[in-house]
């Protein structure tokens, strides 16, 4: 028996006994050095990881996978065209860099499966993606180290993220996920290493350093994705438990415990917030010119971009003027109407809100019923206002009653009624001032900055639209209701007139629509959150098997194919390595009843660590891998959104980490050398299955059926039978 292990501990004997969590002993501990060479050795890792993601690189001349969607967002920036997506602008921004490298002129539409035109160097730009994909492997070795692992451990933990197939295969394309991994490796290691300096130079050059670094790359990764945030999480709960145990500190003067608080508020809240907006100051003002994605802005917004004629539009409403009427909502659409007609209720045309510019969006503002309008005078729409809205192309008046909406059948149907000669009182419609964005004081319902409600006269409904998506014989298009309870708080009951015109009047001109940044910053947030949601499983997509389960991921049960799958097409089918998939979670199961155990007897006075720090830094590797793990994987139990195989990968990384450090843990209790001679052939046989799995990183030309004998799980559909 080793001396300091499994010894039991008298109770009486409190000052040998290995202090619990609660009883902290701060200690100064200095700063461990780099291993000797280490330079040398993260070189070579790096050379190794470059090849594997850069082989063949450019082999498959089309379109593949997600290239479609991100390559097209490269596209857009090079034409500074104004377009709108689910995430956050860094990553695509870096392709668009990419692009211009390239000499992406920004025409390549990127549809799916299609051939690169010869003047795109689309090699370059999945050249770009790789480096960040090659470059999570020296910061993975430097995590192993300054989580103090052996060096051989540190070594594994490289050498584990080169030869996963997955991370390999992901970074090989023009995506965002090499970039939201290496973000993601580069927040956990300044994690690491500012805790490093945090126990034992708080306070120094170098203890502020890495904060500093540690906000930055929290900041770039949320930047990239959304999914940042999971790392944001563990950086805060570390944060959080290293404070809380400051506080018990009574020998810890209050003064430099509240400069504890101020440097994280400064560096890890403050810091990273400035970094993920400037993303978006840049985002608005690379992209000023008008394109696919303006209807999800503000209309004051779209008033600033160029090739927007809202600077034509009047200031002011009045009786018969020519408007598309915009939904205050989050991402809200336009009024619309069209010839189709509800399959039920009453079995009229239907009024739904569209997103995308249509001249099925433009209404005609005409007084009420039995009240003629003199068309040689200009009469204004103030607050209160009595109105009835004409649809332009049809001519139908916008109408409710007392029927049921199609989906949201507990309000009020909304529809298109009667013709230019008749109609009803169910046609009229209160126009109730909310607020002007410009802060106007005016009575007067003002183009693009006027926010108000559209009540039904008649029954006190609201005009509301909730992005509830119809079915499709209502084109997909969000429903429109008349809210009986009505919410007057709610921006879905809100409004503001887009494009304007009247031949009266003369235009507002270009100064008079002017929107700021943080609502502009807000009102995109916002439309991403809920676009997001939104992005529910199509079934048509499950024959295929793209879409999987969370529950799915940890045991490898689903892979993916990324492109065509005919005999002679290049394909490349997204599948992890399995002995590092199945290891990743066995170590995750382990080192928490391994870290279970060790709390356990340390309640019964046992002593498993020889020091205090030991202990402490074995805690810190159960923190940073398991729960790191465990913020990055069981968030998507409770997102309704679609989900692929290619959204575990963060986690993935952090069951990496705890393969690595779970191994370590235990091979150190070997004899040597038997320890490092473990460590070695661990990674050996994973490099074997790697090489074995390899082409479907790199890509096969043959048919998918030659592989018959990598389908170890009967779920992979590597082939079809």
């Amino acid at each position: 028996m080793q001396p300091g292990l499994r010894q039991r501990i008298k109770p009486t004997l409190q000052e040998e006994r290995v202090p619990l969590l609660d009883e902290k002993i701060k200690r100064k501990r200095t700063y461990r050095p780099l291993p000797e060479g280490h330079a040398w050795i993260a070189l070579v890792l790096l050379g190794i990881a470059l090849w594997t993601r850069l082989y063949k690189i450019q082999w498959s001349s089309r379109v593949v996978w997600d290239e479609a969607h991100f390559g097209k967002f490269a596209g857009y920036y090079i034409k500074r065209t104004f377009y709108f997506d689910v995430h956050p602008p860094l990553g695509k921004m870096l392709n668009g860099f990419a692009g211009l490298i390239a000499g992406f002129n920004g025409t390549f539409e990127f549809e799916s499966g299609v051939e690169y035109p010869q003047e795109l160097k689309y090699g370059v730009m999945r050249f770009f993606n790789g480096l960040f994909g090659a470059f999570i492997t020296p910061l993975a070795y430097y995590t192993g180290i300054h989580l103090r692992l052996s060096h051989t451990g540190a070594i594994l933990l490289a050498w584990l993220t080169i030869v996963e197939v997955a991370l390999c295969t992901i970074s090989r394309f023009i995506l965002l996920d090499s970039m939201l991994l290496f973000f993601t490796a580069l927040s956990a290691y300044a994690l690491v290493v500012f805790r490093n300096y945090q126990v034992s130079e708080p306070f120094s050059p170098d203890w502020f350093l890495w904060i500093a670094i540690s906000g930055l790359s929290l900041g770039l990764v949320v930047s990239v994705k959304w999914v940042g945030l999971f790392v944001i999480a563990l950086v805060g709960l570390h944060t959080l438990d290293d404070l809380w145990e400051m506080l018990g500190d009574l020998k810890m003067p209050l003064k430099t415990y509240a400069s504890h608080w101020a440097a994280r508020i400064s560096f890890l809240i403050v810091l990273p917030v400035s970094v993920y907006m400037f993303t978006f100051v840049m985002h608005f003002a690379i992209l000023n010119r008008s394109g696919p994605g303006d209807a999800q802005m503000s209309s004051l917004f779209q008033a600033g971009l160029q090739g927007i004629n809202f600077a034509s539009s009047p200031l002011e409403l009045a009786y018969g003027s020519k408007v598309t009427i915009k939904n205050s909502g989050r991402g809200g659409a336009l009024l619309h109407s069209h010839v189709q007609r509800y399959p039920s209720g009453s079995e009229q045309q239907q009024v739904t809100c569209y997103s995308h510019k249509d001249s099925n969006n433009d209404w005609i503002v005409e007084k009420i019923w039995g009240v003629s309008r003199n068309e040689s005078e200009v009469e204004f729409i103030e607050d209160g206002a009595i109105v009835r809205l004409v649809h332009a192309n049809t001519k139908k008046s916008l109408h409710s009653h007392a029927v049921p909406a199609p989906i949201t059948t507990t309000e009020n149907e909304v529809s298109g009624y009667g013709n230019e000669t008749s109609g009803d009182t169910n046609d009229h419609w209160v126009i109730e001032r909310v607020e002007d964005l410009t802060g106007a004081k005016s009575k007067r319902i003002r183009s693009l900055s006027t926010r108000f409600r559209i009540k039904h006269l008649n029954s006190g409904c609201l005009l509301r639209a909730d992005r509830v998506s119809l079915p499709q014989w209502g084109f997909k298009q969000e429903e429109v209701v008349c809210q009986k309870k009505a919410d007057k708080e709610s921006r879905n009951n809100m409004w503001n007139i887009e494009e304007h015109s009247h031949p009266l009047l003369p235009p507002g001109g270009a100064n008079a629509y002017r929107s700021s940044f943080w609502m502009d910053f807000v009102d995109l947030n916002v439309a991403m959150w809920t676009s997001n949601n939104a992005l529910t499983p199509d079934p048509d997509k499950e024959p295929d098997a793209l879409t999987s389960q969370p529950y799915h991921w940890p045991l490898l049960l689903r892979g993916l194919r990324m492109c065509g799958w005919g005999n002679d097409q290049i394909k490349f089918y997204l599948l992890g390595n399995p002995l590092i998939y199945w290891g990743a979670a066995l170590s995750l199961v382990v080192l928490s009843v391994t870290f279970v155990v060790y709390l356990i007897r340390q309640r019964r006075g046992y002593k498993d660590f020889i020091s205090f720090d030991e202990w402490d830094d074995f805690y810190f590797g159960f923190k940073v891998s398991v729960i790191g793990w465990l913020l990055h994987y069981l968030p998507f139990y409770i997102m309704g959104r679609v989900m692929y195989v290619h959204h575990y990968f963060p986690a993935l990384y952090f069951g990496i980490i705890s393969m690595s450090f779970t191994l370590d843990h235990f091979c150190r209790k070997l004899p040597k050398p038997f320890g490092p001679i473990v460590l070695i052939a661990i990674g050996a046989v994973c490099t074997l299955v790697f090489l074995y799995f390899a082409d479907f990183a790199f890509g096969f030309d043959t048919p998918a059926s030659e592989y018959k004998g990598r389908r170890w799980i009967k779920s992979w559909n590597i082939y079809d039978e």
